[in-house]
This record gives C-alpha cells, structure tokens and sequence, in this order.
C-alpha cells in the first residue's frame, strides 16, 4: 500500500450523508437533508430548455454569464443600497459551498485564524483546517443562540484573518440583529480581519423581520464576501448555482482560485435563471411562501412531546428533547428513523466538540402532506 497523508484525517461521510442513507433503508420520511420535495416553476425550467435550444451549451465566462451577473448588481443595489460593480464585483459559483471554499482558499494560509459562531455548517471548520488554518469555535447555546460580543473579542488575537457568519443562520434559524451588526462594526473597525458572510437564506425570513445583509453596511462591505445561492431561491439545490460578492480587491483574489476550481458554472443554467429573475416576485415572495410551511410545521410539532425553539429565518425548525429523554442527540435521530420513520439531523453534528444540547434539526421545505405524515408518525414517540 502507497502511504498518503490525509489533509483531514477522522473526517468521515456527513452527517446528511448518514442519515439520509439511514432514511432510504428505512423508507423513512426525510426532513434532515436541506432540499424541497416538490418541483421547481416549470417556467423556470422551460427557460433553461430554451437557452439549451438558442445554443448556450459551450462554457460560460470565469466571471458568470454578463446578464446573470448584472442581474444580481442591481438585485442586491436596489435591495440592500450598495453599489456593486457587475464586472468587477459578482462571480458566479457553482453553488454556495464552491463559493465558500473558494473564499477561504483564497484568503487563508497556514497560521492564520478563523472565528465561526457554532452550531455551524460543516465546510467551515475542515475548509479552514485544510489549508493549514485555526479554528476558533464562539458556541451559541439554545434556546435563543444569542451571541455575546465581548466573548467574541476574547477570541481574537494578531492571527486572527477572518470571522465566518452566517445568517438567516443553518441550523438553528437565528438572525443577526442592528445589536449584532453594530457590535461587529465595532469589533472589525481599525483591522484587517475578513468577514465571509453567508446568506444563502436571506430570502427566508419571517415575521416581518429584516434581513441585515452586510450588503447594508459600508464599513462590513469592504471587508466582506458575501455568498448567496440559487438553488435555495428557485426549489433548484441540484443545479448548484450561486454566488459571490466582494469588493473588487477582494474578488480578484476569489477570482484566481475560482478559475482554477471549476472555471465556470454550467451555462444554460445561469442563462435561464436570468431570463426567468426578471420579475421581482420570483424573490420577493419567498418569505410569505415558506413562513406558510413554517407556520403549518410549528403547529403541526406543538401537538408532539417536542419543545419548538425560535425559527427566524431559513428552511429549518430546531426542536429540543432534554425534558423528556437523556439520550445522545445522534442515537435519538437514528431512533427516529428506525423506529418511527422519520430523519432529522442532530445538531451535535454542527459543532467541532459534538456540543449535545440535546436538540434535532427538522427541513420544513416539503409538500403540506409530507410535513402533516411525518408529525404524525413523531406523535407516536
């Protein structure tokens, strides 16, 4: 046998690898991996047949398709008062985790240190390690996940290259607040520190909340790329499509890795999703169509033995057990499926230590039957 050395050693298949694979061998309902069960507008996909048949089948720019890319300009300079140049300042991606693995490819070396806020998505923490990075792990606990600022800037030191954020927040659904903002203007002002913001969900936020992009802010905006996805918008997570905001010095860095990671993103795709985001309310309307399923889930789960914690934003509702039940959040979710057919993710799985607070993340991007079959086979528990 050749010996190799394994740039992440102990890391395994995902946990949404495990558990959806547990799902299919059950024929259990799946609510743990983060995907829709129901089909995207036709329209959308007749556009993409259409720009297939106009013959937009051969490589599209490094940078993204010219009119994708402005769409998404004046998207986010209408929305969130920025000034983003189409040109020099989007790339498109092939969805948000290449994004996300070409920002910290491009902007951290061996040494260097990252602050994620956990639970967290989990490219983060191997990306980082990867290339030779530090992680350092802020732990939010529930129910509220708040963050305390002055905790945050106890984690800093000369090292410290970038802070990850990520909000409407996967798992748990919080959102950061004018608080939060303000006091990362103040932690980040007078240093050098990179921000990745990923806001993927920004279009899944209920309650009539806002969503803060740091699109918003001048001062969080020159030192912030920010990652977005169109799968999450369009009920499309297979086309892996997305991208990426930063100030021109910054994206010329992002751009240089980018190139030489996937080049570009397949063409009729992006050629089709322009053509079909011309009307506003493709986008605009997203928060009224998930906070129905939000909603509908909520009350659905209130009649189970399970404690609701506070879903602000995204596709996830997070639900607590400590009050009735001991067991490792891993071997319940496992339980779930084996014997009442129903997946979900433990949220032990989003931080570095396996931190159980005995919480499980449930997808409530699904079909109305789907949602009300899997509460009642979890009244059962």
């Amino acid at each position: 046998m050749i010996a190799t050395y394994s740039k992440l050693p102990g890391t395994s298949d995902s946990i949404f690898t495990v558990m959806s694979q547990l799902a299919t061998e059950h024929q259990a309902i799946n609510l743990s991996q983060g995907f829709p069960d129901y089909e995207c507008d036709p329209k959308l996909i007749n556009f993409v047949a259409q720009a297939m048949q106009n013959g937009h089948n051969q490589y599209a720019p490094m940078t993204g398709a010219p009119a994708l890319r402005e769409w998404v300009a004046e998207k986010v300079n209408t929305l969130y008062g920025s000034d983003y140049h189409a040109d020099k300042e989007v790339t498109i991606t092939a969805g948000g985790t290449e994004a996300i693995f070409s920002t910290l490819s491009a902007c951290i070396n061996a040494g260097d240190e990252v602050i994620i806020f956990e639970p967290a998505y989990d490219s983060y923490a191997p990306t980082v390690r990867m290339l030779g990075g530090l992680v350092k792990s802020y732990e939010m606990a529930p129910p509220e996940y708040d963050i305390d600022w002055e905790m945050v800037k106890k984690l800093f030191t000369a090292s410290t290259k970038m802070i990850i954020l990520n909000s409407p927040h996967n798992p748990t659904g919080k959102i950061l607040t004018e608080t939060d903002i303000q006091a990362l203007i103040k932690l980040t002002k007078n240093t050098d520190v990179l921000i990745l913001s990923d806001e993927v969900y920004e279009h899944l936020i209920y309650d009539g909340e806002q969503h803060r992009s740091l699109a918003i802010y001048p001062e969080l905006r020159e030192r912030a790329f920010i990652i977005a996805s169109f799968g999450k918008l369009l009920h499309a997570t297979g086309w892996k499509t997305g991208y990426c905001l930063a100030p021109e010095y910054l994206m010329k860095e992002f751009r240089k890795v980018h190139q030489f990671n996937v080049f570009s993103v397949n063409t009729p795709m992006q050629i089709g999703i322009a053509n079909y985001l011309k009307n506003p309310e493709t986008y605009l309307n997203l928060s009224s169509f998930f906070q129905q399923k939000r909603d509908l889930f909520r009350s659905l789960l209130a009649e189970t033995k399970f404690k609701l914690l506070p879903c602000k934003g995204s596709y996830f509702q997070c639900v607590s057990y400590e009050h009735f039940s001991e067991e490792d959040d891993t071997v319940m979710a496992k339980r779930l499926i084996t014997d009442f057919g129903v997946a979900s993710i433990p949220v032990s799985a989003f931080y570095t230590r396996n931190t159980d607070h005995r919480v499980l993340r449930f997808c409530f991007a699904k079909k109305q039957d789907t949602l009300e079959k899997s509460v009642e086979r979890l009244m059962k528990l």
